[in-house]
């Protein structure tokens, strides 16, 4: 027994420590949702219905006749135009589209036809105006003008109803049975006993479906119904993003449902997917939803047809397609860009607009090409690597001042027609201009990136020229006391970390806490790489010495508004939470983690890194998740990290996007931290933001839609890569 404890306690040991360990997330294919527009130029014409046939092919029915669209492909709409392919049946009047048999056919002002099974089918239903029909067994329609219903069968009138305000006819193949809804009720019609029966009485029917087992949705003006068989009893829902209900359509193990706002399925467990705006249909006034071509979903709205598609991908799938998205269209002088001023997302339009934060978005996507790289060893991630760093470098040489980095540079003779001209300064290069009083946010990006590199591309010279930088930007920040000193000798408005400054703030002032933490990473990491003592000396100095120790441990919870006697600049600074002091506190704590002076220091980072966390976790925010997993915790929200990577569009387009007027979200009181609803939603519900903004932002602040494209690089590739580098993202899994 004595021989086998040491045994057991080994067992237990490992055990505990496996259990302990963080777990990955197993990168199998998921689906992944996106949209095929198509519009219609002609706003004379009104369009009715859509369906699709066994062939693939989709037809519109419109006040012009029959329709198709044209062209068409992900991020590049197509059109829709009339349907010239079978000419004779223009003159045919038609007033309704059904598919029977995944055939076409068309309700005419005489007869119900078709092209399919050689044309033969050729019903006359004898009704001026008709105006409704759905197919039954062998070849048995029924059909009506609104206000009669007649059943014919071997083309012969069997059974007639003078049924009033009818809305839609189905047919249901399991039970054998019509479905027919009024404004006011819905009915059953047996074509074997020929019996007629009121289900469902109600008021302001819009539209219905039936399931295969018989369970009936039906929408209304203020929500919908569902009416179970078992229970012969409806039950109204109208927690929806939308009550006015226009469509319905059973597909799947989802209902989806057209609304003057929209569409949104309701999937099995309750869960609502809501596709608002042109990210997925092109106008939100839905007349009809349709079953498409393998597997997809047709909304045709009155300004046009969105064709939902759902495509299986893994994780690393949906990389490559982002890194496709960042290389063809959001390279600008080697740094990650947007495109900007384009013409309702038209890629073929806009340029690569500069911005104040070229420098950190370029520093987040080389971020993720550095894990990339260090993961694959793909020489296309190093050469990526090698013309961010090429833009960054040059920051720091197209200035006149020493060590100081630019926020950006652009070519000369267009300082008037870029962001901010007044920040705008001439280089001596008589080719280009660079842009002034760079930000605090600016420098830990910097750091974070040239830290990243410098530690992990085994490139020789990459590792030389990041050191250099590091030792550039700290030696400029430590020879002018704690400050960025731009080229007029003065501090910038942000780049500041001097005590006097730092704790000239109320301990309850975010940029005190969040000015001591940056600036320890950074001279941790300016020490960590060039072992030059000053560094690790000014750091001691200012943990021990001033208290930014105690200040970057300071709980999240402490963190508020100024009061009156703080001062108006901490006042203008704690009128709400700072989304980008959360991104530049995590794109910080790489160098106050990883490069911590001793384990005692390390140890107390993690305490501040794991309450910042939990701060944020209401957020879902995937790359703070994945940050959060340096620390080498188990619990990190990986699920939702994931659930971030998977849920983001691939059309990263800055459409418009309304979610205050839902009913279907909770929303609550006003509150520092800016959060509007008890759960965050989607990003493919939400608009298009990088890390440093609100997620529960829940409109567009603004009305131009589709004037951008936003970059992957540093919204999503950074988060992904850097999942994968520490394991907890698997490679693609077969």
């Amino acid at each position: 027994m004595k021989k086998l404890f040491p045994i057991l306690l080994t067992i237990l040991v490992l055990a505990i420590c496996q259990a302990k360990a963080q777990r990955a997330y197993q990168d199998k294919p998921f689906v992944q949702e996106y949209s095929v527009k198509y519009y219609l130029d002609a706003p004379d014409v009104e369009l009715r219905k859509v369906r699709a046939d066994r062939n693939g092919v989709i037809k519109i029915l419109s006040s012009q006749g029959l329709m198709l669209p044209h062209g068409g492909q992900f991020l590049y709409p197509g059109s829709i135009v009339p349907d010239g392919r079978y000419r004779f049946i223009k003159d045919k009047k038609l007033s309704d589209l059904g598919a029977y048999q995944n055939q076409f056919v068309f309700l005419g002002d005489k007869a119900i036809l078709s092209d399919a099974w050689a044309g033969s089918l050729y019903d006359e239903h004898g009704l001026t105006g008709a105006k409704h029909f759905a197919g039954g067994e062998d070849f048995a329609f029924l059909v009506s003008d609104g206000q009669k219903l007649v059943f014919l069968v071997d083309n012969k009138k069997v059974w007639q109803e003078d049924v009033s305000d009818i809305l839609d006819i189905k047919y249901q193949p399991q039970k054998m049975q019509f479905w027919v809804l009024t404004k006011s009720g819905l009915h059953t019609f047996t074509p074997a006993t020929l019996e007629w029966t009121e289900v469902l009485s109600g008021k302001n029917f819009t539209a219905f479906d039936i399931a295969d087992n018989s369970r009936a949705v039906v929408g209304t003006s203020e929500g919908y119904q569902e009416w179970n068989p078992a229970a012969k009893k409806a039950v109204l829902k109208n927690k929806l993003p939308a009550t006015d209900i226009t469509a319905v359509k059973i597909i799947g193990n989802k209902s989806y449902f057209g609304t003057s706002q929209g569409a949104f399925a309701v999937n099995a467990d309750g869960k609502i997917d809501y596709y608002y705006g042109e990210r997925w249909l092109p106008g939100n006034e839905v007349v009809d939803i349709a079953e498409g071509p393998e597997n997809s979903v047709l909304i045709l709205t009155k300004s046009g047809l969105g064709e939902l598609k759902f495509k299986f991908m893994t994780l690393y799938d949906k990389a490559m397609f982002y890194d496709k998205q960042v290389r063809m269209r959001h390279i600008r002088n080697g740094f990650n860009a947007t495109v900007t001023r384009m013409d309702k997302g038209n890629l073929a339009t806009g340029y690569l607009g500069d911005s104040d934060n070229d420098g950190l978005w370029t520093s987040m996507y080389l971020g993720g090409e550095i894990f990339r790289y260090k993961v694959t060893k793909d020489p296309e991630a190093l050469q990526n690597c090698r013309e961010s760093l090429d833009a960054m470098e040059r920051l720091y040489t197209i200035n006149p001042v020493a060590g100081f980095p630019s926020r950006s540079f652009e070519r000369r003779g267009y300082i008037d027609q870029l962001s901010d001209p007044d920040r705008w300064q001439h280089s001596e290069n008589p080719e280009w201009d660079w842009k002034a009083t760079t930000s605090s946010d600016e420098a830990i990006g910097h750091i974070f990136a040239f830290g990243a590199m410098a530690e992990l591309i085994d490139d020789p010279a990459l590792k030389r020229r990041s050191i250099a930088l590091i030792d550039t930007l700290m030696g400029h920040i430590l020879d002018h006391d704690l400050y960025l000193i731009d080229y007029d000798g003065k501090p910038t408005q942000w780049g500041k970390w001097n005590p006097a400054y730092v704790n000239g703030f109320p301990t309850n002032i975010g940029d005190r806490k969040l000015n001591s933490s940056n600036i320890t990473a950074m001279l941790q990491t300016a020490y960590h790489f060039t072992k030059k003592e000053k560094y690790k000396e000014k750091a001691m100095e200012l943990l021990q010495k001033h208290g930014y120790l105690e200040n970057l441990m300071r709980p999240m919870s402490e963190i508020g508004k100024a009061t009156d006697e703080s001062g108006a600049l901490a006042q203008n600074l704690s009128d709400g939470w700072n989304h980008s002091d959360d991104e530049m506190y995590f794109v910080g704590y790489w160098g106050l983690y990883r490069y911590a002076f001793n384990d005692t220091l390390r140890a107390k980072y993690k305490e501040a890194i794991l309450d910042h966390w939990q701060a944020e976790r209401p957020e879902k925010e995937g790359a703070w998740n994945i940050f959060t997993a340096l620390t080498g915790t188990p619990n990190f929200d990986l699920t939702e990290a994931v659930w971030y990577l998977q849920e983001y569009p691939l059309d990263m387009i800055n459409w418009d996007v309304q979610n205050s007027h839902r009913q279907d979200i909770k929303l609550i009181d006003p509150n520092f931290r800016g959060q509007t609803t008890a759960e965050v939603l989607p990003p493919d519900e939400r608009p298009i933001r990088r890390h440093n903004a609100n997620t529960f932002q829940l409109d567009s602040k603004s009305k131009s839609n589709g004037s951008s494209e936003n970059s992957a690089g540093d919204i999503w590739l950074l988060p992904y890569w850097m999942g994968r580098w520490l394991g907890v993202i698997s490679p693609p899994m077969k």
